[in-house]
């Protein structure tokens, strides 16, 4: 998917952090190796639970499961002992990479919404406090699965991590030399036991800079749990309290003086930072295994977002005119289901929005294909005739609900109603990355009235009617497609092979206004099935040329390097590469405004977030949600899927519409091998 940006970028990990501000396990960087964040925490503890939730399933159904469980798991390797048929297609990380990154940044803004909550980081010796944060959020987590929310489970399970994971950095358990977790922080109906009193004594003065005999021998002799006090403000503290510990806890400079934080190497008692990160990781893996016999292995699987199809997500127009495409949705939909079910390419939840005038929705959110098909088998068409709709209503509300990078198909034939909502829907495109294809029917070839059979003007879709939808399918890198009622069976292949697993955009560009070009594309032995799009008028016409100087031309339905169909202003190409690696060319002539689509099947692909640095004790990156400011600097992090080896060399961001281009620094980011 081609996104567009207007702003200057420095695309890098830069300096990932101000070592001064610490006073968590860092988020999501560190400066070196050596410590382990909350991002790598969090990761670990997925992909081992995830590993063997599908050990047993593979127990269950009597297959092998060869895959060894540890803490050095990576991505793919989870995805391909998960995946139990992997013979006839390419396997994609991309939904199970970004479903882990929605939890990794969710709990790293703990660090930013919940600074100063002692409750959301175990400080100042609230116990009680971040166990019921803990556990009101695994049973939201849990309460959300149970609707098919997965997107919000996600969101609210990576904040719950980040608490449980602060335990055991902030208090003393790790001292007390226990060396497994403390299941009672998950478990509400358990009594928290042996908790220091608020006037009992649990610190002395640290010796200088060495801080590893500062907590009190009687705390430790009798297994008194605590944890530091934190404060940028103020040095007040009870008497004889430890602190969290240091540049900006105010109280650790008070005695007794120093800190009691594994947070990393280098932090007042960071000689037990790993032994900390370890209980973390465990205590995580027992969290997910809770939510897991809660929720079940199938939806638990989900909730971690390991699947290898997108969304199937219609928004559909059901006014009067609407019979055909309502039918042809079905048609579609139908088809999809009955032959992809029970395989990989399943998709992997089905979403629907109709619309018309008045009304939008309701919203149909579902893992269950049945329920999909009857909801969608109960659409007619009705009314509202060819007045403009709610169209970008209905748009919105699909946005909101579906997950990340999803794509979208909308069919219309009508103006919306609605347009003052162009800026938010582009907003919601942007955020959720996700993709939108129009399916127009009856667009005029110049703007006129039509009178309806009540005697009312009303006015049909127009050209400036149809640039509305052109121009968000051009901000989320899909497709305006045009054609009248009767072609529209022809045009609906795109949805069919959106949802073929592994798909990726290899090139893409809008031109506007027309003019030729020569378009350049790169083919690697990785990338299997090429099929390219292009819509524009009659008059245009291209030729394709692969890299060894074989050419076919647009007039040549079916030649050496490809098979062409043609639906209204649609021309689609199944190309044959032939193992022909190497640059191919794609040359258009046009007067008139066109695109050119080509995509491709691999298990190589990238995501990418935009992150901001923060500042305050917990200094770190944390996910953007806005747009980053006109004519400044911002920061994309970017994560290469399915290959340990492949690495970012260089990262560039295209403005598809026109020459513009702008390169970023890169720097690669430590701990793990998340950034590979």
């Amino acid at each position: 998917m081609c996104k567009i940006y207007t702003v200057q970028l420095f695309v890098a990990m830069v300096v990932l952090l101000r070592p001064s501000f610490v006073n968590s396990f860092q988020p999501l960087f560190v400066l070196n190796g050596k410590s382990m964040t909350h991002r790598h925490i969090t990761q670990t503890a997925i992909l081992r639970k995830t590993a063997e939730v599908c050990r047993d399933i593979a127990a269950s159904e009597g297959r092998e499961f060869s895959l060894t469980i540890d803490d050095t798991l990576s991505v793919s390797q989870v995805q391909k002992a998960c995946s139990s048929d992997i013979s006839t297609s390419i396997l994609s990380t991309v939904y199970f990479h970004t479903s882990i990154a929605t939890m990794y940044f969710s709990n790293a803004i703990v660090d930013v919404v919940y600074l100063l909550s002692e409750e959301h980081h175990f400080d100042d010796e609230t116990f009680k406090g971040g166990r019921d944060v803990i556990t009101t959020g695994v049973s939201a987590v849990k309460a959300s699965v149970k609707d098919e929310n997965y997107i919000a489970g996600r969101w609210t399970l990576g904040q719950v991590c980040h608490t449980l994971q602060d335990f055991y950095s902030h208090s003393n358990w790790v001292e007390l030399g226990n060396n497994a977790p403390y299941n009672s922080l998950i478990k509400p109906d358990q009594t928290l036991t042996n908790l220091a009193g608020v006037d009992v004594q649990t610190c002395r003065n640290c010796n200088g800079n060495n801080c590893k005999n500062n907590i009190l021998p009687d705390v430790l002799q009798q297994g008194l749990l605590t944890s530091g006090y934190f404060n940028i403000f103020s040095s007040k503290k009870p008497t004889g309290k430890c602190s969290h510990g240091g540049s900006l806890d105010r109280t650790s400079k008070r005695d007794p003086v120093g800190g009691i934080n594994k947070d990393k190497v280098g932090s007042s008692h960071g000689f037990l930072h790993k032994d900390a990160a370890n209980l973390a990781v465990d205590a995580t893996v027992e969290l997910l295994e809770d939510i897991r016999i809660a929720v079940g292995d199938v939806p638990f699987l989900r909730l971690m977002g390991l699947s290898q199809s997108s969304v199937l997500c219609f928004v559909i127009d059901t006014t009067g005119s609407m019979s055909d495409g309502i039918a042809e949705a079905k048609r579609v939909s139908f088809e999809i289901i009955d032959s992809k079910r029970g395989t990989p390419q399943e998709p992997s939840a089905y979403i629907l929005v109709p619309f018309n005038d008045p009304g939008v929705g309701p919203l149909t959110l579902t893992t269950n294909a049945d329920i999909f098909k009857e909801r969608i088998n109960r659409l007619t068409a009705s009314g509202g005739g060819d007045i403009p709709e709610l169209c970008l209503s209905g748009l919105q509300l699909a946005l909101t609900a579906a997950p990340s990078s999803s794509e979208i198909f909308v069919f219309t034939d009508a103006p919306a109603k609605d347009a003052h909502l162009k800026s938010t829907v582009t907003a919601l495109i942007e955020s959720s990355k996700s993709e939108v294809t129009f399916m127009l029917t009856g667009v005029l070839s110049s703007r006129r009235r039509r009178r309806s059979s009540q005697g009312v003007i009303t006015r049909a879709l127009g050209q400036s009617d149809a640039q509305l939808y052109r121009d968000l399918a051009q901000a989320s890198g899909g497709q305006s497609i045009e054609v009248t009622k009767a072609d529209l069976s022809m045009a609906t292949s795109v949805i069919e092979d959106s949802l073929a697993s592994a798909v990726v955009t290899i090139f893409q560009a809008v031109v506007n206004p027309g003019r030729n070009n020569n378009f350049t594309f790169t083919v690697d032995d990785l990338t299997q099935n090429l099929t390219a799009y292009v819509t524009g008028d009659s008059s245009l016409s291209f030729k394709l040329t692969s890299s060894t100087g074989v050419s076919q031309a647009s007039n040549e339905t079916s030649g050496p390097l490809a098979s062409i169909t043609t639906a209204g202003n649609l021309r689609r190409l199944r190309i044959r590469t032939d193992n022909e690696t190497g640059i191919w060319q794609f040359s258009v002539t046009s007067d008139s405004p066109y695109s050119v689509k080509i995509t491709g099947q691999s298990s190589v692909d990238f995501i990418y977030n935009i992150v901001e640095e923060h500042g305050g004790a917990h200094g770190d990156f944390s996910l953007k949600e806005s747009r980053p400011l006109s004519g400044g600097n911002a920061t994309l992090m970017v994560t290469m899927t399915g290959s340990n080896t492949v690495t970012v060399t260089d990262v560039s961001l295209l403005d598809d519409s026109g020459p513009t281009q702008v390169n970023g620094s890169i720097q690669a980011c430590y701990n793990f091998k998340l950034c590979n």
